[in-house]
């Protein structure tokens, strides 16, 4: 880490991370792959979904081998913001608009997937400070507030578990108006989760390595080929659960996912009273619904996380990095027009991590080549939705029937539109946002 300042931000002493600001890195890690090995069935990726389908086919009597280019929970699982959300990414009424048949499948599996990802926490006994208070898409605008009641209707009609809220009675800070109440999940610290997760899997049956990067699968007559770092691995069948990182595997269907850098931004601790003043009275999580979200949340350390709002996409290889001044200064600058009494309050750490988009907005999973399957369960739900896939994941790969979420975001051939996340159409989303702020604050003025 190390301090900045970022000029003309108006701010100062802002500590930039290329990790996590949840959690301290592990000080010991599983070994490297070395020489040639065997196994059943090969997970590519230790994040959730990897980890999560490696537990649930060891607990099957699998013999399982997980392989991870750093250690297991160390890209988006430990970053993220940490919603554990029931919803799906996208507008509702884009949604309805280009999956009305499939809508009440998909809604059904993100909730369910919620649900697991509760279970899951209570079973594994995992300590990551879970809330479950549920999440709501607060407007910030009355034409923001006219969708969400729209869209409530669209997700209830669909089978959510939603309801419309009006923010003073709700408990929301008073420039949030309303909206969608989620009232599934609720809020966690995901790199006490991925790190649980971890510390579940090593201790497990399922041999893992870390710091071994894949290069290639091939897939052949009598199973397929891994050569990783350090070694080669045989596997009856690959999961693929490398999410943003899919890109960098020549197997990965092609325009599968579009690496997006995501960002946040976290305060200095700020008194009870202050933040009871502003009328958030719920630690409910907030996630507005611009073109591009932001999203609001108090932390168990008394602080506010905030973060999204400006996108950076891919430029070179997906390593660690920090980020941009620009974007954590547009965000302190949202966190002050939303939190206008606290605009006082420094901003004090600053972190991101890579998410996988696809195309559809929707998670997807599917057989790339014979025996090679994949799982990409993000678009910003993966803490919900990765354990949950790579679980119904794994009892397909297991020979299970396939269960009825899992068939709700099956691709039975693994092509792909091209995406339109791109950097001039992020930036285009960004500036409409910003755009549609300022006018509407001048309505209300």
């Amino acid at each position: 880490m190390h301090d900045v300042s970022a000029s003309g931000a108006g701010f100062s002493g802002v500590t930039y991370s290329a990790f996590s600001g949840w959690v301290d890195r592990p000080t010991a890690f599983a070994p490297v792959l070395e020489g040639e090995h065997s196994c059943d069935i090969a997970i590519v990726g230790g994040g959730y979904a990897g980890m999560a389908a490696a537990l649930r086919l060891a607990g099957r009597g699998a013999d399982v081998v997980l392989l991870e280019s750093g250690f297991c929970g160390w890209g988006g699982s430990s970053r993220n913001a940490g919603y554990l959300s029931n919803a799906l990414a996208g507008d509702p009424q884009l949604l309805k608009t280009l999956y009305a048949r499939r809508l009440p499948g998909l809604i059904r599996y993100a909730d369910e997937a919620a649900r697991f990802s509760e279970k899951l926490i209570r079973r594994l006994a995992i300590d990551c400070d879970y809330e479950p208070t549920g999440n709501v898409i607060a407007a910030v605008s009355p034409g923001q507030l006219r969708r969400t009641e729209r869209n409530t209707r669209i997700l209830r009609d669909a089978g959510a578990d939603v309801e419309f809220v009006e923010g003073g009675e709700f408990g929301l800070p008073k420039t949030f108006l309303g909206g969608v109440f989620e009232r599934a999940g609720g809020l966690l610290n995901p790199g006490k989760f991925a790190l649980g997760l971890r510390d579940a899997l090593l201790a497990s049956g399922v041999r893992v390595h870390e710091r071994t990067a894949v290069r290639a699968i091939e897939p052949g007559t009598f199973g397929v080929d891994i050569s990783a770092t350090g070694g080669r691995l045989r596997a009856e069948r690959v999961l693929l659960a490398t999410n943003a990182y899919s890109r960098d595997l020549a197997i990965a269907p092609k325009r599968m996912v579009t690496p997006i850098w995501t960002s946040l931004v976290e305060t200095e601790p700020i008194a009870p009273e202050r933040l009871a003043a502003t009328g958030w009275t719920r630690r409910t999580g907030i996630i507005t619904p611009h073109t591009i979200l932001e999203n609001y949340r108090p932390t168990p350390r008394g602080t506010i996380m905030f973060g999204t709002r400006r996108l950076r996409t891919a430029q070179g290889a997906l390593g660690a990095r920090e980020p941009d001044d620009a974007v954590v200064a547009d965000l302190v600058r949202g966190f002050h027009e939303r939190f206008p009494s606290l605009s006082d309050v420094a901003p004090k750490r600053a972190w991101g991590g890579w998410i996988a988009m696809t195309s559809s907005l929707l998670p997807v999973a599917g057989e790339a080549r014979k025996n090679v399957f994949y799982a990409i369960g993000c678009n910003g739900h993966g803490l919900a939705q990765s354990p949950y896939l790579g679980t119904l994941l794994a009892d397909r790969l297991a020979g299970e029937p396939m269960h009825e979420d899992l068939a709700a975001v099956w691709r039975g051939r693994p092509r792909f539109a091209p995406s339109v996340l791109n950097a001039p159409t992020l930036h285009a989303a960004w500036t409409l946002d910003r755009m549609a702020d300022r006018f509407q604050g001048r309505r209300a003025a």
